[in-house]
This record gives C-alpha cells, structure tokens and sequence, in this order.
C-alpha cells in the first residue's frame, strides 16, 4: 500500500466536498503518472492556498477516463479518475495547518525548514507525488484522528473568501480568474542583481537540459554571452536563426522568448524566466505568441523561484489571460519552479527522455 497525494484549491474542495465523494478526478495529463495507483492505495488530501491537511480517500478502483461532469458542471478538467471511499474528510475549520508544529516536525519535507520558507513547498507541486511511508503513515494517523477530535482551527471567513478565485463564462465554458490586489515592489538593486545572476544560471540549465534530450536550442541574442559563460564543455552550437515561416510581427515576439525548444521546424517547449522582481512581462510575451498565433500547439512554460510561485498563478489566471480566443492561457502555460529546472538537470538520462518528462515537474494554476 502506498500513499499519494491529492491536491485541492478551495474551489476543488468546495466542489468535492459537494459531490458524492465517492470519485478523485486529475488531469489528463496526469494519465501516465496516474498508472501506478493501486486498489487500495490511499490519497492525502491537502489544500492548497490555506496550507492544511483535508482529507484521507482509499482507492477503490481506477484509474479510468471518464468526461461525464462530476465536479463542474460542464467541461470537467478532471477526467483520469478514481473510485474512492471517503475515510476522513475535514471540515475547513478542523483541517489541520501544515505549519502547526506536530506536522511541521514530524513530515520529512518541512523538518528543521524555517516555517518562514517556501522551499517545502516543492514536494506539493502536484497531485499523484508519492509520499514516503513515513509521512503517509503520520499524515493518517493524524487525520484519522483529527476526525474524532474536538480541536479545531479557525478560519477567518475573509481571509478564505479571497483565497478562492472566481468562475466567468465564456462563449464556450466557464474559467477560473484572478485579480492580483497588488503589484509587486521593484526590490533593492542588490537583490535584482542577484536574482539576475540565479536566473541565467537557470537559463542554462534549460538549454542544457534540451540539447542533451537532442533538442535545438534557441537563445536571444542579447542573452548568449551570459548563457554560454554559464553552459561549460562541449555542447551543440545555438540556433543562428528561427527556421520558422511566421511573419515578422510574430517571430520578433518570439525571438525574444527566453529559451526554444525545437525539433526541425518545430517549437516543441517555450520558457520564459523570471529575471526581475514582476511575473508580468513574461506571462504577457506568451499570451501576445498565442494572439498572434490562436493555433499554434506548444507547451509554454513560466520559471520562476517558488517565492513567486502563487504570483504566476495568480497572474496566469488575470481575466485578460482567462479570456484569449484561443482560449484561457492557464491551459496552455504552465510554472516550473527553478528547483524542478535543477531537479530535471540532476537526471542521468536525459538523452534517453522525451521532453514529455517535463510533465512531471511542471505546476499547473489550479481551477
């Protein structure tokens, strides 16, 4: 038997809560990975936003494909599912905080971590992660337990207000949507310098990563000289030029694009990293590609330190982004924190990977 973990936001606890609970949907990307749960496997549920422990769900049956509406009442993005019974499941007030100190002890993740850190935060970065068992054997334990007690922790009913994000309709569905309350400050200039040294590190480690998987690489040019001061040894020459049939308009944006992934005339993978103290001006490059290009099919990526991690989604989600013609740019934009990006670097067989390993690492902004 063995433990996963089920990721909730508000929104999908609220939804679950009011099914039958009696089925855990994940994403059809997370099909492959879904494979390895077993009948009697169990998931943790954890909500995110609110950092507390929800819910303890044994695996009855699954994974199966399944489009009927469960969760939304139509377009469900939860479609690899699982028959599931309900061994515990908290009401929001009763869910316990991952930051009290008998959890934060007690998990392998967070022990001996400041509770001020968000480098914990790497080991939820999506649902279907296998906990060791350890921490599943603690984690149901005190759940079970949480159950039968009287002890709680109150949420001010505010503060879960603005956690949750909000439905709005489209012509063709309903999308999720945020309006970040605040901008971001510009940050002491010693701070950007750092931050701009780490960030070219991590665009290295991209362009390493694809061509040691036999992707071409596609740099700007303004960035060559720091990225290739940073990517010893021998290696394939950069891309000179875009072997792509675009108009100028377009291959100006993309050509400014931090790092391409490409196979032949292909763009398979786009990332932008975060190298100043605003998410903005990335997310907004890939949203300006996919208006210039509504069927263009490629995977875009945000990378960015987990600092910043619910910023990105938060602006992933902006209304102006939820709203594109081709559709909302969650779907087609997703964060890698430059954690995973060192993470992915630490592979031994790169050359032997497609780059749909990137699945397994990549965070989507969460319905």
């Amino acid at each position: 038997m063995a433990y996963y973990l089920d990721l909730f936001s508000p929104e999908t606890y609220e939804a679950f809560g009011r099914s039958g609970r009696t089925i855990s949907g994940f994403r059809l990307r997370q099909r492959n990975v879904a494979q390895r749960v077993k009948c009697g496997d169990k998931f943790v549920c954890y909500m995110t936003r609110l950092s507390r422990w929800i819910g303890l769900l044994e695996v009855l049956e699954g994974p199966f494909i399944d489009r009927t509406p469960i969760f939304y009442p139509e377009d469900d993005p939860f479609v690899v599912r699982f028959r599931v019974r309900e061994l515990v499941w908290l009401p929001v007030e009763k869910a316990v905080p991952i930051h009290e100190t008998q959890v934060w002890e007690r998990l392998s993740f967070t022990r001996g971590q400041s509770k001020t850190s968000s480098a914990w935060t790497g080991k939820l970065r999506g649902s279907l992660v296998q906990l060791n068992d350890s921490d599943g054997t603690f984690l149901e334990t005190l759940l079970l337990a949480q159950a039968k007690s009287e002890v709680t922790y109150p949420v001010d009913p505010d503060t879960y207000r603005k956690l949750t994000t909000h439905r709005v309709r489209r012509a063709d569905k309903d999308v999720t949507v945020t309006v970040p309350e605040e901008a971001e400050s510009e940050g002491e200039e010693d701070e950007r310098r750092s931050e701009l040294r780490e960030s070219t590190k991590i665009q290295a480690l991209l362009v390493e990563i694809g061509a040691r998987m036999g992707m071409q690489i596609w740099v700007p040019r303004s960035d060559r000289a720091s990225v290739l001061a940073q990517w010893q040894g021998d290696h394939p020459p950069l891309l000179e030029r875009l072997p792509l049939n675009y108009d100028e308009t377009t291959l100006k944006t993309i050509e400014q694009i931090d790092v391409l992934w490409l196979k032949g005339r292909a763009i398979k993978r786009a990332f932008e990293v975060e190298h100043s103290t605003s998410v903005y001006s990335g997310i907004l490059r890939m949203a300006d590609l996919l208006a210039l290009q509504p069927n263009m099919d490629i995977r875009l990526h945000i990378v960015a330190p987990v600092s910043r991690r619910e910023k990105v989604f938060q602006e992933l989600r902006r209304p102006v982004f939820s709203l594109l013609d081709r559709g909302p740019l969650s779907e087609s934009c997703t964060y890698l924190s430059y954690d995973s990006v060192r993470e992915l670097a630490e592979q031994p067989h790169l050359s032997h990977l497609s780059d749909s390993v990137l699945e397994e690492y990549e965070e989507e902004a969460e319905d």
